[in-house]
C-alpha cells in the first residue's frame, strides 16, 4: 500500500459527498468520499493510502486530463514480470509503488532515471489515519 502525509486544506460538501482538498509537497491532492469522520478539519495531517494498481503512468503527455491527482515522479527501480512489472517511483521522500502491465511498460520505454507522471482517481484515495 502507498502511503503519502499531507495536510487537509479544503473539504466540500454536498449532502453525503464529499470531496477533500489535501496538501503534500507543496501538491494538492483530492479525495472523495461519501463518510466523513468528524476528526477530519481544515490544518488536519493525514496519512493518505492507495493501491499500487490504482497508480497509472503517463509520459511525455499534454492536454487535459480528469485525474484530479497528477504527481510529478521519477522511477528508481523496477522489476520486470512475464505479464506484470512493479515500478518505484519517487515522490519528494516518499517512495511510492505502481503495478502496470510489463507490455505497457515495453511500448513506454519505460526506464530508470524516467521523470513521469503518476495518476490517480481521488476516489482511489482513502485515509489510512488521522494525526492526534
Amino acid at each position: 500500500m502507498n502511503n503519502i502525509v499531507a495536510n487537509i486544506v479544503e473539504i466540500q460538501s454536498v449532502e453525503n459527498l464529499n470531496v477533500i482538498t489535501f496538501k503534500a509537497y507543496n501538491n494538492s491532492l483530492k479525495m472523495m468520499s461519501l463518510d466523513l469522520n468528524s476528526e477530519l478539519v481544515v490544518d488536519k495531517e493525514v496519512s493518505l493510502t492507495f493501491k499500487p494498481t490504482a497508480v497509472a503512468i503517463a509520459k511525455n503527455i499534454s492536454g487535459e486530463l480528469s485525474f484530479s491527482n497528477q504527481l510529478k515522479v521519477e522511477i528508481v527501480s523496477m522489476e520486470v514480470g512475464e505479464l506484470l512489472s512493479s515500478l518505484k517511483l519517487k515522490f519528494y521522500e516518499d517512495i511510492l509503488e505502481s503495478i502496470i502491465t510489463t507490455a505497457s511498460l515495453k511500448r513506454m520505454e519505460l526506464s530508470i532515471g524516467d521523470k513521469i507522471v503518476a495518476l490517480i482517481k481521488s476516489s482511489d484515495l482513502s485515509i489510512g489515519s488521522i494525526a492526534s
